[in-house]
């Protein structure tokens, strides 16, 4: 039994016998007692009072009496204030470091027969991933890891934006302006070329509509009347139209934004399972609004368009098809979210997409619970905060968008200048530098999108985010190379370190058991992470880790302890730590080095 609910049933039971009172053990809540007292649990005896009738103080010492002559595992209690805490046996604790060390895998849960899509990176093929992008990818990599670790089969999907007027955009400047560019003739990786050139479109467009302004037109119809803009419009029903010349236009601009994108992906370590792209879903849904409409769930109006009648559900009247039978892109994400199921049979799906999307997805959901679909209550939307540089927001059609190649460059050479000048690379290779250079500018860039809550808006400092003391990826990253050092010794002077060594060990210092009280705690820190979509909870809970184990290093000694016992615990326990950081990290897509 895990030993909360083992307290929290005992604590019932101490008020049924003690005060003549039944209390519901679910109903009771423990928390980890702070670092400035004694013990690992607490129980908070403010909301009980009404039931002792005594002060919090009398009532902390008779519950705790209760417990220590109830409960074996206990070996102590004091109480402060309203404050039960509670200190567990050493005994117990070496009982359950045992058990973790035999674990083949920290943290991960036996599967639960349920299959779960994280849909995330969804690119546009008119320019280059950006920072934004790289929030939203190691968000849907680190909460698909997380799932898997959970019990989940989980599917990794890609809905690319491959079609639409933002593309034709990029086509259309680049018809008039490419003089038959491609990658190899300007040194630019696909994904940058085809940006430039949507730039290109944005800057002449402006220009356009400034010119029309000027010659008396109203603004509305000088942004719909601009030469480029019409032509894009043009280009995109040609498109529709399935006319070969833009479609090949189409396919070969594409071709290279998906080559770039693949070397983004791979530097990125972002891998997916399953590819969408929305010029084959586009047509999909027009069957389900037909469904919907002998259901029921929608309405037709006098001009033939589609809608669907939310405002019961505090939401508005939605367009599903238009007048003319054309579809929006509620009508393809209907079809696309029926494909999904038919393709995989998911039971859950994982819509990694930003805040401004809040209200389409709040719509999308809702229709297909009122259409009755399999998967409705498994539907969510990861919902994050944009990401903000110093320097302000980002806007890619005006080019002041920071690419995710630059900045990946970026954080790898600040890792490198900062890993100099500290130090760390003494008996490094060239080969064996530059991996380290990359691990920790990847890691730094990984830890500090993921560890703010996904819901919040984020301030990116890249400077910060390198530095080897505070919450940062390097610093945890630092801490396992530490260990990985202290394993390397041991195998050195061939210390046994395995259980044996240690069984009668009985005097835990308050540091050790600790760290065997957070060791424990990661299961659940991996369900809560899993329950709320929340890497932030792993990115925590080894900050957390890290800190406590470098305390332990700086209090206690290892080879210098004289002790075989104490001495074969503390590298035991080391190793355990390691293992799980690697493991912890692994969750949020980050390597761990063997030295530094």
């Amino acid at each position: 039994m895990d030993i909360q609910q083992h307290l929290t049933e005992t604590i019932a039971k101490a008020f049924q016998e003690l005060f003549d009172h039944p209390v519901e053990a679910d109903t009771l809540a423990l928390q980890a007692t702070r670092k400035e007292f004694r013990g690992e649990y607490t129980f908070v005896l403010f909301p009980y009072l009404k039931i002792t009738k005594v002060s919090p103080e009398a009532s902390g010492e008779m519950i705790g009496r209760f417990l220590l002559e109830n409960l074996p595992e206990l070996a102590d209690f004091n109480v402060v204030k309203g404050f039960l805490n509670l200190s567990l046996s050493p005994a117990y604790w070496l009982d359950r470091f045992r058990e973790l060390s035999h674990q083949p895998k920290p943290g991960h849960y036996p599967p639960n027969g349920k299959k779960v899509m994280v849909e995330f990176s969804s690119p546009n093929t008119n320019k280059p991933l950006h920072l934004g992008h790289l929030r939203n990818n190691f968000l849907g990599f680190s909460v698909a890891a997380i799932l898997e670790a959970y019990g989940y089969e989980v599917v990794k999907a890609n809905l690319v934006n491959d079609r639409g007027i933002h593309i034709c955009k990029s086509m259309v400047a680049y018809e008039k302006l490419g003089n038959g560019a491609s990658p190899e003739s300007s040194g630019m990786k696909g994904d940058h070329l085809v940006g430039y050139y949507y730039v290109l479109f944005d800057k002449e467009y402006k220009k356009q509509v400034q010119e029309l302004l000027a010659s008396g037109m109203p603004e509305d119809r000088a942004k719909k009347e601009a030469a480029w803009m019409r032509e894009a419009q043009d280009m995109l029903v040609k498109w529709e139209a399935n006319d070969p010349p833009t479609v090949e236009l189409w396919k070969k601009l594409n071709r290279w934004v998906y080559q770039g994108f693949e070397q983004t992906y791979r530097s990125l370590g972002v891998t997916f399972d399953q590819y969408y792209y929305e010029s084959d879903t586009y047509l999909l849904g027009k069957d389900i609004v037909r469904e919907g409409l002998e259901k029921g769930v929608f309405f037709q109006k006098d001009d033939g368009s589609v809608w669907a009648d939310l405002r019961s559900e505090g939401l508005d009247e939605k367009l599903v098809l238009r007048a003319d039978g054309t579809s929006v892109y509620m009508t393809q994400d209907m079809g696309t979210a029926d494909l999904k199921f038919k393709d995989h049979g998911i039971e859950k799906s994982v819509y990694v997409v930003g805040n401004e999307q809040d209200y389409h997805f709040e719509v999308l959901f809702s229709i297909l619970r009122k259409l009755g679909r399999p998967y409705g209550a498994g539907l969510y939307h990861l919902s994050y905060g944009m990401v903000d540089l110093p320097s302000g927001k980002m806007k890619s059609r005006e080019g002041t968008v920071v690419d995710a190649d630059d900045l990946i460059q970026e954080m790898v050479g600040t890792a490198r200048v900062h890993t100099q000048e500290l130090g760390k690379i003494e008996g490094f290779s060239e080969e064996e530098a530059e991996a380290l250079y990359r691990m920790l500018g990847m890691g730094a860039l990984k830890y500090f999108l993921l560890k703010v809550d996904p819901k919040k808006r984020m301030l990116f400092n890249p400077q910060e985010s390198i530095e080897f003391q505070g919450n940062t990826g390097p610093f945890i990253q630092y801490t396992h190379a530490r260990i990985a050092a202290i394993l390397r010794k041991a195998a050195q002077i061939e210390l046994d370190f395995s259980s044996d060594r240690f069984q009668s060990y009985a005097a835990l210092e308050p540091t050790e058991r600790l760290l065997i009280f957070q060791l424990a705690d990661y299961r659940k820190k991996v369900a809560t992470a899993a329950e709320e979509l929340s890497p932030a909870v792993i990115a925590q809970y080894l900050f957390d880790l890290a800190k406590e184990y470098n305390r332990f290093y700086a209090e206690l000694p290892i080879f210098s302890e004289t002790k075989a016992e104490e001495q074969a615990f503390r590298v035991a326990l080391s190793s355990e730590v390691a293992k799980t950081i690697a493991s912890g990290m692994k969750l949020l897509g980050i390597d761990v080095p063997q030295k530094m």
